[in-house]
């Protein structure tokens, strides 16, 4: 692991939050809630990169946060409650649905899941 690499990938994780906003923010709602898992994605392998030097090459949010939650407990509240595992089940699928799927994220999802990441995930990842 190199301090470059793992920068870049807590760079370009706070780019896609900003992004997710911003695309938001004009009605682009399907990009948005593919920004979102872009971010959750890379915050979680530079934590794994920080933590054991490297990271699984996955793109499961829920795979790369039970890895996570093996090294520190304050992650596996978010594993444990139904209600933040539908949600990251929601932010995974946006990596293939917002994609290549003809399906279009509603403005009330995609404002829930920021809601979410910025509420409840983001302020759990950075207490590890």
């Amino acid at each position: 692991m190199s301090f470059e690499e793992a920068e870049l990938l807590r760079e370009r994780a706070e780019s896609f939050l900003a992004n997710a906003e911003e695309l938001a923010a004009k009605g682009n709602y399907d990009l948005a809630a593919f920004n979102v898992e872009q971010y959750c994605q890379l915050i979680l392998k530079y934590c794994l990169l920080v933590k054991v030097g490297t990271y699984p090459r996955t793109h499961s949010l829920i795979g790369l946060l039970r890895n996570l939650s093996t090294l520190t407990s304050s992650l596996k509240d978010l594993l444990l409650d139904s209600k933040w595992v539908v949600m990251l089940t929601k932010i995974e699928d946006a990596y293939i649905g917002s994609r290549y799927l003809p399906r279009k994220y509603e403005k009330v999802e995609v404002e829930e899941i920021l809601k979410f990441v910025k509420e409840v995930f983001k302020p759990a990842i950075e207490r590890i």
